[in-house]
């Protein structure tokens, strides 16, 4: 008949996941392994020591010996642990590798889209129309600002020198007040305003 809510949801956890929660899983049982014998031997380790003290040192001789044997397993044990957890580190970082370049996969896939919108021929086009403006902007900026020559610009500069280091003798301001205006014919007489005060030599 067919799922009636659609397709099934896709399970989120990987082969990797699944292969690195395995080993985690066989370190922490190496782990109790490791626990266990280690109690083991330290009662054997005090067992050894009754078993001398009641003068039974062969039975205590072979109990060193087998205690001998699972230290060895306790040093291959912790091997295979050490080995667990490198194997477990590198598909860790697998994982993140495989991240990174997915993440590289999917910019590159929006830098081709992007250059296909934007050709090198579409960014020169634009580059040389910026230009072109920019070039008649200062043209037109040239045109506004040379109202003056080159001439004038010097005349001006050496002016402005020139009063700099006080060369120039500026007229005085006059003292005496200054003559009226003749009236003119058929105007009208304008009542007279009062002589204003003498103006105070600068």
């Amino acid at each position: 008949m067919g799922n009636l809510f659609g397709k099934k949801k896709q399970s989120r956890v990987t082969e990797q996941d699944k292969a690195i929660l395995q080993l985690k899983q066989q370190r922490d049982k190496l782990r109790q392994y490791q626990k266990r014998i280690r109690l083991h031997l330290d009662k054997e380790r005090r067992l050894a020591k009754t078993l001398l003290q009641d003068g039974k040192k062969e039975k205590a001789l072979l109990l060193l010996k087998k205690k001998r044997y699972q230290d060895q397993l306790l040093e291959k044990t912790e091997n295979q642990i050490s080995n667990l957890e490198r194997m477990v580190q590198d598909l860790e970082f697998a994982q993140i590798e495989k991240k990174v370049l997915e993440g590289l996969k999917v910019g590159n896939e929006c830098l081709k889209k992007m250059h296909e919108v934007m050709s090198i021929e579409e960014v020169e086009r634009i580059m040389d129309e910026t230009q072109d403006a920019v070039e008649y902007q200062r043209q037109i900026d040239e045109m506004l600002a040379g109202a003056l020559t080159q001439e004038d610009e010097d005349a001006v500069l050496a002016e402005l020198e020139a009063i700099t280091q006080g060369d120039v003798e500026l007229p005085d301001v006059p003292a005496e007040q200054l003559p009226e205006a003749p009236e003119r014919k058929g105007e009208r007489e304008r009542p007279r305003k009062k002589a204003e005060p003498e103006m105070l030599a600068v």
